[in-house]
């Protein structure tokens, strides 16, 4: 080998061993590599920093605008609440996300999907107490088992077969058979249907539990008592408790029930909600905090009508000092709205648990309360003697609701736009972005907020490493050299070599490099060995984009690691049995269907 390849060589060893440790995020140890690279003159530095250019990344940063719009108007619960209500497992949770995601991402780009379900599960995970990383893996490998299904489930899959019609326009004496819709489908079916019985079976078992916050449990926050008014058209007025999902609420209980006569009523099951009621909570904040962003319930101002422009505000804890005036006031009497601009959601007295209706609590020294306010109320009230401490919560106070259905149109257009190939996923990434800032489903801050640097980062430096293994051409010396030795053992041998080496190549740069870079290897094979280049091509499709057991695999492997806590040794146990039982499912499908 080379002096290039020789350090290549080392420095993808070094990654693998540093990101297996699990003790340097994934961004710093990719860019350490490209200094490597670069440094060593085994990249240049166009090559080096041409990834921070590439469309793919720039595609993922535009969704990421995409799915904070979907956030910040709660269109995505509109989608969830019929797919994830009452969930009452982790397996439960899974069942009912695993079909239907497959099923999506048949037929539509998965990389969207993805984004549009992670503020789902992450509101599933807050209100069920489900570990996160119980749900955003399989929610990934999900995406990427449908993808496989059909020509337009995944950008890898058009790129083969653009490969394959490519090659029949230069070489017209030896055209491929070209790729139909559902060409892929005779293998990438069975390894759907394969993978998806393994995560049922072995997602609880193999993924971690890791610790979150927002999973915390009454006994380990400190209580809040809420109230919260049903608003006219609410989605909860009319049903029961038990079909509001107001029931087992994780870090939270409904208590109390204050008609709209004054009266409080005693909480069952079977109580029906009604406008104008309002619900009494005990819970932890980050309960809280979820409650009264449900559509139809909002807190409650001194003339008991709900605040305009919520999703203009924010949240703010701020604790009583010893000298405020507040001291002795009840809720209702203190008039927060008329001096501080503010409205009380809920109230916390350490060593008590408040009962009775909210606003006749009457205030002390060190109570804390949960207020919705302006943005400026943190920075205005900060220094004030009235409070002690004064801190701004992160978020709005509520999603901007009347703007969900411009969200999940856009969402929906960029599907069609991306699924049918009509412009560059980039464009149409870059247009629903920016459509979801013009229609103020949310703002430019909101957007560059939710903007995860770290993944960005990863697979902007994962670009520069896969064309260095392209073009110092170590990729194809180890190609050549599996492949002869998989020759002698016939259709079985050339398919597995091919498939496992098509894997091996994503876990090192990404789904679509390695489809291009194996794409030539596999025609070679295919006119030296007699073997018809069409299972070939397709399991190369299919090999492209089922690489489980890394992170930089595929890109959505890297949207779910920062929601779901996950360490790279987490995708190496669960998704190492997954990878290898697709090839094996892959390649014996490809015999029965062209080796028989």
């Amino acid at each position: 080998m080379t002096t290039d390849e020789w350090i290549l060589s080392a420095t993808l060893l070094g990654i693998i061993v540093t990101l297996v440790s699990g003790r340097v995020a994934s961004d710093i140890v990719f860019l350490g590599a490209v200094f490597v690279l670069l440094s060593t003159g085994v990249v240049t530095p166009e090559g080096a920093f041409a990834g921070f250019a590439n469309t793919s990344i720039l595609t993922v940063a535009f969704l990421y605008v995409v799915a904070t719009g979907a956030k910040e108007t709660g269109a995505t619960e509109i989608i969830a609440r019929p797919l994830l209500q009452r969930v009452r497992s982790t397996r439960d949770a899974q069942a009912r996300l695993l079909a239907p995601v497959v099923a999506m991402s048949a037929f539509v780009n998965n990389t969207p999907i993805v984004s549009m379900f992670i503020p789902v599960l992450t509101g599933l995970s807050k209100r069920t107490g489900i570990a996160p990383s119980k749900l955003f893996m399989p929610l990934s490998f999900a995406s990427i088992l449908g993808g496989v299904c059909t020509l337009i489930g995944t950008s890898t899959n058009v790129v083969v077969a653009g490969l394959v019609a490519t090659h029949n326009r230069q070489h017209p004496a030896s055209t491929v058979p070209e790729f139909t819709m559902f060409t892929i489908t005779v293998i990438g079916l069975p390894v759907a249907l394969i993978g998806l019985l393994y995560i049922v079976l072995f997602a609880n078992r193999l993924l971690p539990s890791h610790a979150d916050r927002t999973t915390m449990t009454p006994a380990s926050a400190r209580e809040y008592k809420a109230a919260l008014r049903v608003t006219k058209n609410a989605p909860i007025s009319g049903k029961t408790i038990e079909e509001a999902g107001l029931r087992h609420l994780p870090g939270a209980y409904l208590s109390e029930i204050e008609r709209s006569d004054g009266a409080l009523v005693a909480v069952g099951p079977e109580e029906v909600l009604a406008t104008g009621d309002v619900l009494l909570f005990v819970g932890s904040v980050d309960s809280v905090v979820d409650l009264q962003s449900t559509k139809g319930l909002v807190p409650l101002s001194e003339e008991d009508t709900p605040l305009a422009y919520r999703s203009q505000r924010r949240l703010i804890e701020a604790v009583i000092s010893a000298g405020s005036p507040l001291i002795g006031r009840s809720i209702r009497d203190a008039e927060i709205r008329t001096h501080y601009g503010a409205v009380v959601v809920a109230v916390h007295r350490h060593g008590h648990r408040l009962t009775g209706k909210l606003g006749d609590v009457v205030l002390r020294p060190g109570d804390t309360l949960l207020l919705e306010g302006p943005d400026d109320f943190a920075r205005k009230y900060r220094d004030s003697a009235d409070f002690m401490l004064v801190s701004a919560l992160s978020g709005r106070a509520a999603p901007r609701h009347d703007r969900a259905y411009v969200a999940l149109a856009i969402m929906a257009g960029l599907i069609v736009v991306m699924s049918l190939g009509l412009v560059e996923p980039v464009i149409a990434a870059m247009g629903a972005a920016a459509l979801m800032i013009v229609t103020r489903c949310c703002t430019g801050a909101q957007a560059r907020s939710e903007m995860n640097w770290e993944i960005l980062m990863t697979i902007a430096s994962a670009v520069c490493i896969g064309r260095a293994v392209e073009t110092t051409g170590l990729g194809a010396k180890a190609a050549a050299h599996l492949i002869e030795f998989a020759s002698p053992l016939g259709f079985f041998g050339i398919a597995g070599a091919t498939y496992f080496l098509t894997v091996l190549f994503t876990s090192i740069t990404s789904n679509n490099a390695a489809a291009i870079l194996m794409f030539p290897i596999g025609l070679s094979v295919a006119q030296t060995s007699g073997v018809s280049f069409l299972p070939l091509a397709v399991l190369i499709a299919v090999g492209a984009s089922c690489e489980f057991s890394t992170p930089i695999g595929y890109q959505t492997n890297l949207m779910v690691m920062g929601p779901g806590g996950y360490r790279w040794v987490d995708y190496t146990r669960f998704g190492t049995p997954l990878t290898i039982l697709s090839g094996v499912v892959a390649v014996l499908s490809a015999y029965l269907v062209w080796g028989s």
